[in-house]
């Protein structure tokens, strides 16, 4: 011990220079376990303590403290009278971080003595903890020490823990006093352009402009000064010098939006024409068979032949089914087959087949026959290899009569199937 306190006075005397705690005074909550009596092995007896801290050097700090410990503690006894244990400690603590840090870890070494069941026995307390800086004159300190008993017949070995808080008696340290020297003496600022910019920054000190463009005019107001500007009195953008982003096609779309810069165009299609995928002259927006070449007078679809029409009426002339039925009859097939031949050569065409009934009846079957006339037409020619979506099928019934229903030759004209090829 004694050669722990030469060499503290050592550390001392090197370290008292610089700023030093002050005189403080605080309290603790402590917990106390006696590790070496087996009845009280793992139990924790709760204590306060009342300290008082100083700093003696930069580093070095010393704290008196008393400790109040409720306990019924007492060596060699399991269960010993003593309701309340007086102890008295006084330690170094040696900081490797100045106090002028948040957070300063410390070790401890130090003397103490407590009354144990009426029995007094010292100790030495030795460990380290964590100081926690909240202002210059406050302090939070956390604790664990190891306290070696010196008289083993009244006291065992224990440890000790503690959290405590600190403030300051200590009178509040002077400011160190600043002096303060007159202003130096301002020297005039030159204006030529009376804009508010010195001449000293003014990139334009002949012709008045705002401060944000260093006291340069911008006739246009584009954010860009006349002297950098290509086009000063046209409002424009710095990556084309002042001047608007251009429009080579003049199909106002500029450049750096337009796909097809050198060619007019619309909006719709990024500044490029409207498409004509089968370049037939016709649009695509216009034309009716946008993938097929065709006539621009047939809105862009090809102009099924004169010739290719009459074998279509021919055929559709030609169809008959069984009386009061939708069942085609065989002598309908040669001409549903030259149709089904024109359909297969050509796989754009489509074929529109629409049925009719005379007035007979009632008009509700009629309509009925009329849808199933039209779809056994379909559904003959699908069988010869032609898609479905090529077909399309309408009954109308009695509807659009082309001859007189009040004669017999009249309603056998009207109970007729229509046929038309077409390439839309």
């Amino acid at each position: 011990m004694r050669r722990i306190f030469v060499l503290s006075l050592a550390i001392m005397a090197l370290n008292s220079y610089g700023q030093v705690k002050p005189s403080l005074i605080g309290f603790s909550a402590n917990a106390v376990d006696f590790t070496g009596n087996a009845a009280y092995n793992g139990k924790y007896d709760p204590g306060f303590s009342v300290m008082y801290w100083k700093g003696l050097s930069r580093v070095i700090d010393f704290s008196l403290r008393y400790n109040g410990l409720f306990s019924d503690y007492e060596r060699g006894s399991q269960d010993g009278n003593a309701q309340y244990v007086n102890e008295f400690e006084a330690s170094l603590h040696l900081r490797p971080i100045a106090d002028n840090h948040t957070f300063s870890p410390f070790l401890s070494a130090g003397i103490g003595v407590g009354n144990y069941g009426n029995r007094w026995a010292p100790y030495t307390p030795v460990g380290g903890g964590l100081q926690f800086r909240l202002d210059a004159e406050n302090y939070i300190f956390l604790q664990a020490n190891y306290r070696i008993s010196m008289q083993g017949a009244n006291l065992d070995n224990n440890m000790f823990y503690s959290i405590g808080f600190t403030e300051s008696i200590s009178s509040p340290r002077a400011k160190p006093v600043v002096k303060e020297l007159p202003p130096p003496p301002v020297a005039p600022v030159l204006d030529r352009d009376k804009d508010g910019v010195p001449d000293s920054v003014d990139e334009c000190p002949d012709v008045a402009g705002p401060v944000e463009l260093h006291g340069c005019p911008d006739t246009d107001g584009d954010g860009i000064p006349d002297k950098n500007d290509k086009c000063p009195n046209q409002k424009g953008v710095a990556k084309y010098n002042g001047c608007p982003i251009p429009d080579s096609d003049g199909d106002g779309i500029n450049d750096e939006e337009d796909k097809c810069p050198l060619v007019a165009g619309v909006a719709k299609y990024q500044g490029c024409p409207i498409p004509d995928r089968d370049g037939d002259g016709v649009n695509d927006e216009e034309d009716r068979c946008p993938d097929i070449a065709g006539d621009p007078a047939n809105h862009g679809c090809p102009i099924v032949k004169e010739e290719v029409r009459k074998r279509v009426n021919y055929a559709a002339q030609h169809i008959f089914f069984a009386t009061a039925s939708y069942v085609l009859l065989k002598k309908s097939f040669t001409g549903l087959d030259e149709i089904a031949g024109l359909l297969n050569n050509d796989p754009a065409l489509k074929l529109y087949v629409d049925g009719y009934t005379d007035n007979t009846g009632k008009p509700e079957k009629n309509q009925i026959l009329s849808d199933k006339r039209a779809a056994a037409v379909k559904s003959y020619l699908s069988g010869k290899g032609v898609a479905d979506s090529r077909i399309q099928s309408t009954g109308h019934g009695p509807s659009d009569p082309v001859a007189d229903n009040k004669t017999v030759a009249g309603r056998a004209k009207n109970r007729r199937v229509e046929m038309k090829l077409d390439y839309q």
